[in-house]
C-alpha cells in the first residue's frame, strides 16, 4: 500500500489514465514501447509487421461476433490522456497451447531412503509437463518506467482479470502468467547454459532469435522427458531457478498482491517463475462488484477503485474515487449512461 499512496502523491495525474482495447492507430507508440523494452523480456515484438499482425489478431478478437475459438489473444493500452500519448500495454492469451502444448517445468520433491542404511534424503527435481496447456495467459506487459511506482501499474495489470471475469465464456477459469528469469550483463541465462543450450545447441540470444514468440515446444522436444535432479545442476543454475529479472519486479509484484502461486513451475527457457491461481481466488475477482450507475454527483467518503466498462470491443478502464453508489460525474473518462452497469474493484481492500 506504500508503494501505492507514494504514487497517487507523486505520480501521474491518476484520472487521466485510460485502459482500452488496442487499435490500428497504435501502432507508432507501440512499435517505441516495443523498442523501449528489455531485449529478450518482453514478449512484445520489436517488429513492425508483427506488431500490426498482433494489433489486427487483437481487433479481432475484441469484435467477432463468432463464439470464442480459444485461439484469441487480446491486447490493451494505457493512455495518458494528459500526456497524449500510450504509456504502457498488456495482453491476454486465451488460451496458451492452443496451437501446442504449453510446457513448464513443474517443482517436485521426492523422497529417497534405505531402511538398510539409514538414509533418507528429500530431493528437488524439475519435471517437464504441460499441466498449464488451456489455462488463460496474462501477456505482453510493459510499463514505462515513469508510470512503474503508481498505480498506473494495477490499472494496467489487474483490469484483464475483470476482462476475463465479464467474459468467462471466453477464457479458462485458470490463470497464468510467465514473468522473465535472470541474464547476466551479457544477456546470457545461467538456467538455459546448464539445461536448454546443451540439447538446443544454442546460446540463450541465438536460441531466442530463433524461437521468436513461436511455441516453447520447439524446445521441449528436444530436452529429456526424465526428471532432472536439480542437485546435479551448476551452482549459478540452482541459483537461477524461479528467481526474477529486475525488468519484471512491477507487473510480478502486482500477481503476488492478487495471490497467484509461484512456487509451483518455472519457465522451461530462462528458469523464471511462471505464476497461475484459479480466477476466483485471485483479489480482484474476489472484492469485485457490480454497480448501476446513477445520474450526477455522489456524496460521502470515497475510495480509489479500478472501475470497468465490461463491453468487448468498448473495454475500458479507470481509476477513479467512488463512494458505495457510483455517479456518472465520479467516471467521466468512462462516459457512462444512468442505469448502465459498471464493476469496481478497490485498489487496496480492507480486507485480502
Amino acid at each position: 500500500m506504500n508503494g501505492l499512496m507514494n504514487g497517487l502523491m507523486n505520480g501521474p495525474d491518476l484520472h487521466s489514465l485510460l485502459l482500452r482495447p488496442v487499435a490500428v492507430t497504435d501502432l507508432p507508440d507501440m512499435l517505441r514501447m516495443a523498442a523501449a523494452s528489455a531485449d529478450g523480456i518482453s514478449s512484445l515484438p520489436n517488429d513492425e509487421a508483427k506488431l500490426r499482425a498482433r494489433i489486427e489478431a487483437s481487433m479481432q478478437a475484441f469484435g467477432s461476433p463468432d463464439d470464442a475459438s480459444g485461439e484469441e489473444t487480446y491486447l490493451f493500452v494505457l493512455e495518458d490522456r494528459r500526456a497524449g500519448r500510450l504509456v504502457g500495454c498488456a495482453g491476454i492469451a486465451a488460451s496458451a497451447g492452443f496451437f501446442d502444448r504449453f510446457y513448464s517445468y513443474r517443482n517436485e520433491f521426492v523422497v529417497h531412503a534405505s531402511s538398510t542404511l539409514g538414509v533418507s534424503q528429500r530431493m528437488h527435481t524439475l519435471h517437464l509437463c504441460h499441466d498449464l496447456t488451456g489455462a488463460t495467459l496474462l501477456t505482453s506487459f510493459f510499463l514505462e518506467p515513469s508510470h512503474e511506482r503508481t498505480p498506473a501499474a494495477q490499472l494496467l495489470s489487474r483490469a484483464r482479470l475483470l476482462f476475463i471475469q465479464a467474459h468467462a465464456e471466453r477464457f479458462s477459469d485458470r490463470i497464468a502468467a510467465e514473468n522473465p528469469g535472470v541474464t547476466d550483463i551479457q544477456g546470457q541465462s545461467p538456467f538455459w547454459d546448464a539445461v536448454g543450450r546443451q540439447f538446443f545447441g544454442m546460446d540463450y540470444p541465438q536460441a531466442e532469435a530463433v524461437i521468436g514468440g513461436r511455441s516453447k515446444a520447439l524446445i521441449a522436444d528436444l530436452m529429456p522427458p526424465s526428471p532432472i535432479p536439480v542437485v546435479l545442476l551448476p551452482a549459478a543454475a540452482q541459483l537461477a531457478l524461479g528467481q526474477l529479472h529486475p525488468v519484471g519486479e512491477v507487473p510480478f509484484s502486482v500477481l503476488m498482491e492478487e495471490g497467484f502461486d509461484a512456487d509451483s513451475y518455472i519457465d522451461i527457457f530462462d528458469g523464471g517463475p511462471t505464476v497461475e491461481a484459479p480466477l476466483a481466488s485471485l483479489r480482484s475477482i474476489r472484492h469485485h462488484r457490480a454497480h448501476t450507475v446513477q445520474p450526477g454527483s455522489g456524496g460521502g467518503p470515497r475510495r480509489w477503485h479500478l472501475v470497468v466498462r465490461t463491453g468487448r470491443e468498448d473495454f475500458a478502464a479507470v481509476l477513479a474515487e467512488i463512494g458505495e453508489t457510483l455517479h456518472a460525474d465520479e467516471v467521466p473518462a468512462l462516459q457512462p449512461r444512468a442505469g448502465e452497469t459498471l464493476l469496481s474493484t478497490p485498489l487496496w481492500p480492507e480486507e485480502s
